[in-house]
């Protein structure tokens, strides 16, 4: 995904690379089926929730930037799974699949010049889709740390 607009570039990058953060391939990539229903001692979440909270909470940011009828889940419980553990490995695999198409779409969003980074989103209150992309980059790499950190900490035991 190349953009010709620098400052687009730099977004794209920022959402889906690895250079000052961790990114989400190296994230997920081969996390043990035992450990993803695990909550370290001292940890507030597991990491099935702490994937799908990334899930929901992109899903959101990407509809909200989109989608004027879009309706934002109930803060905070909308926000976080049910479950500890994820119902299977199919669900724990389906996740991971709609963080990165949404994840893309952000991109597109994002790459497209018809898009403008600094308007304000019509049915905002302010938010830019330069505000919302940032968001999602920002908050996808403090989950997506912590996702190492918990998996990190489960392996030590």
């Amino acid at each position: 995904m190349k953009s010709p607009d620098p400052l687009r570039q730099h977004l794209i990058n920022l959402l889906i690379k690895a250079e000052a953060h961790v990114d989400l391939e190296s994230s997920v990539k081969h996390f043990p089926r035992e450990l993803r229903g695990i909550k370290p001692d001292g940890a507030p979440h597991t990491p099935w929730q702490l994937l799908e909270h990334i899930r929901i909470a992109q899903w959101d940011i990407l509809e909200f930037s989109r989608n004027p009828k879009h309706e934002s889940p109930q803060w905070p419980e909308g926000y976080w799974p049910e479950t500890t553990s994820p119902p299977s490995d199919k669900s724990w695999e389906e996740s991971v699949r709609q963080i990165r198409a949404d994840l893309k779409a952000m991109c597109d969003l994002v790459s497209d010049p018809k898009c403008d980074l600094f308007a304000s989103i019509p049915h905002g209150n302010g938010q830019t889709l330069l505000r919302e992309a940032l968001l999602i980059a920002d908050h996808n790499a403090y989950h997506l740390g912590q996702l190492v950190m918990v998996r990190r900490s489960l392996e030590r035991k």
